[in-house]
């Protein structure tokens, strides 16, 4: 019986898990969900949260969770996430006020899923329209951040083989190829290729290929 993940295209934290799927050779069924379906997860696991992960009479949310969960040999080395998060959370913001406008006209979106993204991520973070314009102090701010990443990187993080810290790296700066224009630099450009390569994977598969 194949694991079944319901995701989102653009979420890093599906993305996440999708790498994770990938590098561990671990077959599954895709269920993209539009943005505005609150049914389908509250129906699963009784809150609006992807990703969840069915696997068998299992279902469960929370990337992490669900990585360790799949990652029976400890492949990614799990334990090495440690306090990474807190170096996810220096770029983070930066990357979704970046992103965010971009995501939300891609074809993952009907008009419905777009209204809701727009009603919900505008209400944190101010009119998407005025985060475009906003664009070249972001970038700005980002830049050193990048630099500063790119410094720990031998060539995976702090590392000669791939592990959770770069799953997580790499599904964040994933969102920045959705930037009309956004350059990487050679080597982190080199990096995400290593890791998509590694992790088969394909960000916009599902754009054109509803399972």
């Amino acid at each position: 019986m194949k694991i079944e993940l319901y995701h989102y295209i653009h979420c890093p934290y599906c993305i996440r898990v999708r790498m994770a799927l990938g590098y561990l050779n671990i077959p599954w069924n895709s269920h993209v969900l539009p943005y505005s379906d609150e049914a389908t997860p509250i129906s699963l696991t009784g809150k609006k949260m992807l990703p969840i992960l069915k696997d068998g009479s299992l279902v469960m949310n929370e990337s992490l969770d669900i990585i360790k969960h799949l990652d029976t040999g400890n492949k990614l080395g799990n334990e090495e996430w440690r306090d990474f998060e807190g170096t996810l959370d220096q770029v983070a913001p930066l990357i979704y006020n970046l992103a965010m406008p971009f995501w939300v006209f891609s074809p993952e979106f009907d008009p419905a899923s777009q209204k809701y993204f727009l009603k919900k991520k505008e209400a944190k973070r101010g009119p998407f329209a005025e985060l475009i314009k906003k664009r070249p102090g972001f970038e700005t701010e980002l830049r050193p951040l990048l630099s500063s990443l790119e410094m720990r990187l031998k060539p995976f993080w702090e590392s000669s083989t791939l592990g959770i810290r770069d799953i997580g790296l790499a599904a964040q700066l994933w969102g920045l190829f959705s930037v009309p224009e956004f350059r990487f630099s050679e080597k982190l450009h080199s990096y995400l290729m290593s890791v998509k390569e590694l992790t088969q994977f394909n960000y916009t598969h599902f754009h054109w290929r509803q399972p």
